[in-house]
């Protein structure tokens, strides 16, 4: 992806991947209580993910502007082989190049590296373009919630086995 840059969340992350965040929910009418929108650690991703072993957020940002951001999570609850894919989110402008695709490719690789053998999601019907890419990466429906994310504005949950075989260190910083 001409451009863009993929890299760990850093402290001054914060505000702009939050308003991403909440942004996406209110323009899919999904920002609504049990859902990220009102998560007060969408405020402090940095500080979230930096004090979480074994978790790790990326941004994506394009000629210096944040465009996005995508994360594992061993969330509470969850069998310790299994993380979570969290917090995907694309601004506007940023959806339809194949940054998403590239994205959770990005956090199913550094899953496999970390040994996780599955990856949980939880998202909503009102995202049914993440559900069609979530379903094209193998990602499976389960008919009911694993763990205790929190999140119980979510009614779709999805789980996708990963080795490290499948995701080779590709190198390419993506």
């Amino acid at each position: 992806m001409e451009g863009i840059i993929i890299r760990p969340i850093e402290h001054g992350d914060n505000a702009a991947m939050a308003a991403i965040i909440r942004r996406s929910l209110e323009e899919f009418g999904a920002n609504r209580p049990g859902t990220v929108y009102f998560d007060d650690s969408t405020d402090h991703l940095f500080e979230l993910f930096e004090s979480t072993k074994e978790s790790r957020y990326f941004i994506a940002e394009k000629s210096g502007q944040l465009i996005g951001g995508a994360g594992i999570f061993p969330t509470d609850g969850l069998p310790s082989d299994t993380c979570e894919l969290v917090k995907m989110y694309l601004s506007a402008e940023a959806r339809g190049m194949g940054l998403g695709r590239n994205m959770i490719h990005r956090c199913l690789e550094v899953a496999a590296e970390l040994g996780f053998k599955q990856v949980y999601l939880e998202t909503m019907p009102e995202l049914k373009k993440a559900v069609s890419v979530y379903e094209k990466f193998g990602f499976k429906f389960l008919s009911a919630p694993m763990g205790n994310s929190g999140h119980n504005g979510c009614d779709i949950w999805m789980l996708k086995k990963i080795s490290a075989m499948m995701y080779p260190k590709n190198g390419s910083g993506v």
